[in-house]
């Protein structure tokens, strides 16, 4: 099979195309045909961190495929299910980006029917923090479901990211009033498409003023690309009791917070990060972005607020220098033609 690997750390030219056996799958682990391979900025900067502990890595912790061998132990999955893939390349070298990859079964979803394999691959990372992030709050719902954020405000800050986009995308599903931040007219006009009901551009002095127009009693949850950035309007704007969900370090390595407006407002500040994530939330994540698939509300495209940019496997440096480069929307590497 081909498959894309890197020996050790260091920027895209480490990638290279490489012939490999296919692997048969263990006790509690199935093998999947990988159709689409999706790249987020944690594969581009798991490739250039630190060394490896493995002669050989193979990149990319979403995808999306067919099941083509089960192991033994395994319950729930079968050969020929359309499936999705989260947190392929955590804790072993077995990521997405190649023909055929090997997993645990808990990483594995069966896909809804009519579900595309682009849609599928657009999920794993950004799906799941978003999921995380609307669910940390003292008095919030631990699962997402209609009408499980009625009457809640949700700010999502850099809502045109993959991330951003997954959050407005579920926060309406769930029945929140979603705000979002852009910082450009075209990025605004993503956030809309993605469902956002406000969508407010920065930099901007007046913005904690028009988020607080906006929901006079603050908001509830805030999803937070930048915390280094926007802590203090984040307090600002914050209800009591509100959620600060960062799950990223844009624009600085550390940030200040005002204090006593935080601990008057009994603001919770939760940093997230999927690898630490305990099994059980990501378990409920999955079935309940599973649901979300299953009722329309995670289309992906210019249309629905998430632009596709597409690399062919081998490619696939190309791919990490776009993500690393920042290109707007979520970037795709097609593994399998036949199956696309």
């Amino acid at each position: 099979m081909r498959a894309i690997v890197f020996s050790q750390p260091g920027p895209s030219s480490v990638l290279e195309l490489v012939d490999r056996d296919v692997v048969a799958p263990g006790p509690g682990e199935v093998r999947v045909r990988v159709a689409v391979s999706g790249v987020n900025p944690t594969d581009w900067k798991a490739r250039a961190g630190k060394p490896l502990e493995v002669d050989e890595a193979v990149p990319n912790q979403d995808g999306s495929g067919v099941i083509d061998a089960v192991g033994a132990d395994v319950d729930g999955l079968r050969v020929g299910d359309r499936v999705w893939i989260f947190l392929a390349a955590h804790e072993r070298p077995t990521g997405t980006a190649q023909e055929f990859t090997v997993l645990p079964a808990s990483r594995v979803v069966r896909l809804p029917e009519g579900v595309g394999f682009d849609v599928a691959a657009s999920l794993g990372v950004p799906a799941m923090t978003a999921h995380r992030a609307l669910t940390v709050h003292e008095f919030g719902p631990a699962r997402l479901a209609p009408a499980a954020l009625d009457g809640r405000v949700v700010l999502v800050q850099g809502g045109a990211g993959a991330v951003g986009h997954a959050a407005i995308q579920l926060a309406v599903w769930a029945g929140a009033t979603v705000i979002a931040t852009v910082s450009s007219d075209d990025k605004a006009e993503l956030a809309r498409a993605a469902g956002a009901h406000h969508v407010l551009q920065y930099p901007d002095a007046e913005l904690a003023a028009e988020v607080l127009a906006l929901a006079p009693s603050g908001v509830d949850h805030v999803v937070e690309v930048a915390p280094a950035q926007n802590a203090a309007l984040d307090v600002e704007v914050l209800a009591n009791h509100g959620s600060i969900a960062y799950y990223a370090n844009n624009n600085g390595d550390d940030f200040t917070a005002p204090i006593v407006a935080s601990f008057a407002k009994n603001a919770r500040w939760q940093g997230l990060l999927l690898y630490t994530v305990e099994r059980d939330a990501l378990a409920r994540a999955a079935a309940d972005i599973t649901a979300a698939l299953e009722a329309g509300a995670l289309p992906v495209g210019a249309e629905a607020g998430l632009p596709l940019t597409w690399f062919a496997l081998d490619d696939a440096a190309a791919a990490h220098d776009a993500v690393e480069a920042g290109v707007t929307g979520k970037v795709l590497i097609c593994v399998a033609d036949d199956l696309r």
